[in-house]
Formats: structure tokens, sequence, C-alpha cells
């Protein structure tokens, strides 16, 4: 199983909304190299939702359901995108800062390449993550 961040802006899809409707479709995804996270994705899979803009932090933890399909939300038709679920809100945000702050993180995506908004997450980071998450 691999595991994922994947950013939101909670003013444009927000953790609590996803909980709500339990399930989403992770639509609007346009980088070459989210979209490529993305496909990599698999049933099962384990993501953290990462509010972005506002709060940067780790805010819950979400489950692949269904791996690429063609975006809906595409005109183009070259999008793709994959069903979440929620699974459970994290007991203590975790921040940028706080990652940033520890060294154990330094060549991790979010900290590399703020801008993407699909990131990969060693089973390292993970487990260090899921700690600080409590």
């Amino acid at each position: 199983m691999a595991h994922w961040l994947l950013k939101s802006e909670p003013s444009a899809y927000s953790w609590d909304q996803l909980v709500k409707e339990k399930q989403t479709s992770w639509t609007g995804v346009r980088n070459a190299q989210a979209q490529a996270n993305l496909h990599a994705m698999k049933t099962g899979d384990r993501c953290f939702f990462y509010h972005s803009g506002e709060g940067k932090e780790i805010v819950g933890i979400a489950e692949v359901v269904k791996p690429a399909y063609p975006d809906p939300t595409d005109k183009a038709g070259k999008a793709i995108t994959v069903d979440i679920k929620a699974v459970q809100p994290v007991k203590q945000a975790v921040t940028l800062a706080a990652i940033k702050a520890d060294s154990k993180f330094k060549e991790f995506k979010l900290v590399r390449q703020s801008r993407l908004s699909v990131v990969p997450v060693s089973d390292e980071h993970w487990k260090l993550l899921m700690k600080m998450a409590g």
C-alpha cells in the first residue's frame, strides 16, 4: 500500500465537506506530476488530507476507493481523477511549520515542491507524520 498527501484549499473543498459527503472524486488536478501521482494511486492507498492556503496543516486521513479514471471536469479529456473516502480526522493537526522544523522531512515533496497538489509520502514519513498526528 502506498501513501499520499492531497492538498485542498478549505474554501474550495474542506475536510469537513469530505466527512459530510463521505466520498468524493479528486477532480481538477492539471499539473503533470500531480496527474502522474494520481495515476499511481491504487484502491486501499491511504492519503493525508492537507488544508493548503488557510491552515497549512494535515487534518485527516482518506482512502482511495476507485483508482484513476477520466476527470469529467476536464473538457480536453486528458486529466484523470480518483475517488477517495474519509477515514478519520487526525487527533492533532500537523502544521507545515512543524514539518519544516524537523530535519527528517528535508526531502519530503511537501517541503521541496510546495506547489504540488498530490504528493507521494514514503513509509518512513507516513509513520513519522502519524506519530505527530497522535
